[in-house]
């Protein structure tokens, strides 16, 4: 399943060590694979492992490289933003059946936000509201 297209989407899903290591990736925006295991918490991963990922992941064409002799420096070719804007509607289609209502209602209730975290959510709504509000006027 993680290595599927996401519904509508030309974006694949990450399994657990490859989202691992792009979020070094992101964070880093081009490195070695000694630059990128430098970036793990203890135990760190074997170097084998990593450039293993670093390839399926260039597969899969979300990195891309360029060659120095023998040595290769990694870059993303997807973007972080556009890879979670993609996830998340997955997210939110498999889990909450396409509603950002249930979605919100869930969080709320399940994730015992503070009122100040609440007011500051709706803050964000009310600002979204007025701006929509205005592109149609």
């Amino acid at each position: 399943m993680n290595t599927e297209k996401l519904p509508n989407e030309g974006i694949r899903e990450l399994t657990r060590a490859e989202e691992q290591v792009m979020q070094v990736l992101w964070f880093l925006e081009k490195a070695l694979v000694h630059d990128l295991l430098s970036r793990f918490p203890d135990p760190k991963p074997a170097y084998n492992t990593v450039s293993t990922i670093i390839r399926i992941l260039e597969q899969k064409g979300f990195v891309g490289h360029k060659a120095y002799g023998r040595t290769y420096e990694y870059f993303p070719l997807i973007s972080k933003q556009d890879y979670t804007k993609t996830h998340f509607k997955n997210f939110v289609a498999n889990y909450f059946e396409n509603s950002y209502h249930s979605l919100a209602s869930f969080f709320t209730r399940e994730e015992k936000l503070s009122i100040q975290e609440l007011e500051e959510i709706k803050q964000l709504m009310d600002d979204e509201i007025q701006k929509q509000k205005k592109a149609i006027q």
